[in-house]
Parts: C-alpha cells; structure tokens; sequence
C-alpha cells in the first residue's frame, strides 16, 4: 500500500482508473467522514524528502493548515524550509479551508483527491507554504 515514490511511477499510472475507483468506494463505504488523499512530490524536485506514504485518509473537518502541519512533520521540515502544495497541479486554496471542502470542489474523477508538493526552488519563493 505504501510505495517509495522515486522508484515507483505516478498513483495513477500504477494503478487503473476502475481499480483507484473501487478503491475509494471502499473507503468511503468504510470511513464515510474520511477524505482519501493522494500526496506525491513533484517529479523533478531535488530538495524535498520523500513522505514514507502516498495515501493518506483525513477528516473532512481538518483544515488545509492542520494538514500541512502532518505532513511538514512527516518530511521532518526545519521551520525555515518552505515548500509548495498544489491541488491537482493548479495552486492552493485558502489554508482555512477544510479538507472537505478542498475534496468537494477538486477531487479527481477516480475519487481520490491528488496533491503534489514542491521546494520553493522548483517555482520561486513567492506563494511558497511556511509555518
């Protein structure tokens, strides 16, 4: 369930559309408040560590801030390194906005909603996400 991803291709080219979609099903039967997530660090980044998981299931109720505190914390950050969360390739939306709201307006045909993180050096230092 959990892949390194420097060795291993994208969530979505690993698996199928039909199987990501009975995967999420699944979760959500299970875990109806819980949001599945898909966290992967931007391909050509150098500076960032890899998380030790690409899937992660969160409540719908945690904000975007309570989130990137996990996963700074994950990536075991200093306070002074900075790095970039973009929604479905395409930015990010106000860091009080809740998981669930984020799932509702950006989740992906296959159910899962897909983030990809970045060092400021991949895009400048100018939106860049600091504690």
């Amino acid at each position: 369930m959990q892949h390194r991803q420097s060795s291993c291709p994208p969530f979505k080219r690993r698996k199928s559309l039909a199987t990501r979609m009975r995967e999420v099903l699944e979760i959500r039967a299970r875990h109806p408040t819980k949001i599945p997530v898909v966290v992967e660090r931007y391909q050509k980044e150098k500076h960032l560590p890899l998380l030790d998981r690409t899937k992660f299931l969160v409540s719908q109720d945690l904000s975007l801030s309570q989130f990137l505190v996990t996963l700074r914390t994950r990536m075991s950050l200093t306070s002074t390194q900075a790095f970039y969360l973009l929604v479905n390739n395409r930015g990010l939306p106000s860091l009080s906005t809740t998981l669930g709201e984020v799932y509702r307006d950006s989740q992906d045909d296959d159910g899962f909603l897909y983030m990809t993180y970045a060092s400021q050096d991949m895009f400048g230092a100018s939106a860049a996400v600091q504690p």
